[in-house]
């Protein structure tokens, strides 16, 4: 059998004007991700990243220690089918609706590193209704339906071109890596999200796969920044 290792990007960050870039705590998960990656002795035949600069930086970092370590290192290749879901895009989609209940939501989602908490609880909603399809349509918006049409996609395009013992690294997003438990598990997306909020910055999951049939073996693998006691190196978001 084959296996697909779901690697979610490092912490971005968060409240700056450009989410997409590593924080400085992001950088450093990287790297632990690779030195654990050759404790392991894993070598990927394929890496693939989606064509954010989150992810593939993330790629770029650990591969970078799992080659300094002297493990044969596949060239990343890109992918936008393991790009996240538009998570701007839901929320300027969905505030207008979310208002009327929670008039304070403007100010938790205008300084969202001041309201942690809050704005998780608000997104967390605006996700929900954006998944169940309860919200107007929107110009430009990618439904959930096309979203994990997209994933699945690039998923099949994985395995179309995988031998039956390759070992695969895609490096992603949290989104995206709940759509493919969603699609390869069947739960629901509600319960998809729900998982998907507990997945930390830099963590592997691992898919198992004999032609086109892909089991979910593990989820959330958090043993490279646990076993360097540094609590710090744990992040959600």
């Amino acid at each position: 059998m084959g296996n697909i290792y779901l690697i979610r990007h490092g912490q971005a960050s968060f409240g700056a004007d450009d989410y997409d870039v590593l924080s400085p705590l992001g950088v450093r998960q990287s790297h632990a991700l690779g030195e654990h990656l050759a404790q392991l002795g894993l070598q990927f035949d394929r890496c693939i990243a989606g064509d954010l600069r989150r992810q593939q930086d993330t790629a770029r970092l650990a591969l970078e220690r799992l080659a300094a370590n002297g493990s044969a290192v596949a060239p990343v290749e890109t992918d936008p089918a393991f790009n996240e879901f538009d998570a701007d895009g839901v929320i300027r989609a969905l505030v207008p609706d979310l208002l009327p209940h929670e008039p304070e939501a403007l100010q938790v989602l205008r300084n969202p590193a001041q309201h942690r908490s809050e704005f998780q609880r608000l997104f967390a909603l605006m996700v929900q209704r954006w998944h169940d399809g309860e919200h107007a349509p929107s110009d430009g918006l990618e439904t959930w339906a096309s979203f994990t049409g997209r994933v699945g996609g690039g998923l099949q395009r994985v395995l179309a071109q995988a031998s039956s013992r390759d070992n695969i690294a895609i490096f992603t997003s949290g989104g995206t890596i709940a759509a493919l438990l969603h699609l390869v598990t069947g739960v629901t997306p509600a319960q998809a999200f729900a998982l998907n909020w507990q997945i930390i910055n830099t963590s592997l999951s691992q898919l198992k796969f004999r032609g086109r049939d892909v089991a979910l073996t593990s989820f959330n693998s958090q043993a490279h920044v646990q076993l360097l006691r540094m609590p710090e190196l744990i992040t959600y978001r």
